[in-house]
């Protein structure tokens, strides 16, 4: 298979500041721009669109979704819920809004990746005394959005118990506020993105 006998595939990112790229410093760095990276090496002439925003909550997906679909998209990354865990967001709540942003995107046939809330309580900001039910509660929330991502025919990356580890023991993952992913972060989430985003272009 060779990128001139290959569809073009419309590769949106949608989400909250780690799908943004916050704490990177050039747009090659960041999730989006890696996976293109990489959807191009496997084959796939891509054209990305990064509809993300910081700050985002699950809340804010509906007004992403409609942008994407406003553009044409055949294959979506959705990066939220750290922003809903530090908001108090009700996780029914939250997963609903998740459920109702991959059906839409599923009902205009596109291919959906999404990667739940991360496990904030490898942050430095938390106190060491309450880290482990910081962790216990992302886990859950991360769970409830699988679920209904699941149930909603998108596809889940449940990367954050692979890659928790890693950033709680290596600082340099983290850019200067602490709290947002470093390049090399970054780096790291994106290979563990990668083969869901493959597998997913292959429809």
């Amino acid at each position: 298979m060779t990128t001139s006998d290959t569809k073009l595939l419309r590769f949106h990112v949608l989400g909250d500041s780690l799908a943004a790229g916050v704490g990177c410093s050039r747009a090659d760095q960041t999730i989006g721009h890696r996976l293109a990276a990489a959807l191009r090496a496997a084959g796939h002439p891509v054209d990305l669109r990064v509809h993300a925003v910081s700050g985002a909550r699950s809340a804010d997906l509906a007004a992403q979704v409609r942008a994407s679909l406003s553009a044409g998209v055949d294959l979506a990354l959705i990066v939220i819920g750290a922003n809903d865990l530090t908001s108090f967001v009700p996780t029914t709540i939250g997963a609903g809004l998740v459920h109702d942003a991959v059906a839409a995107l599923r009902r205009a046939g596109a291919r959906v990746v999404v990667a739940p809330a991360p496990d904030l309580g490898v942050v430095s900001h938390v106190p060491p005394a309450y880290r482990g039910l910081v962790s216990v509660i992302s886990g859950q929330y991360a769970g409830a959005q699988s679920d209904a991502v699941r149930k909603a025919g998108g596809t889940v990356a449940p990367i954050g118990a692979q890659l928790s580890a890693r950033f709680a023991t290596d600082r340099s993952l983290f850019s200067a506020d602490r709290f947002h992913p470093s390049p090399a972060g970054y780096a790291l989430v994106a290979t563990a993105l990668e083969p869901y985003l493959t597998a997913a272009a292959k429809g």
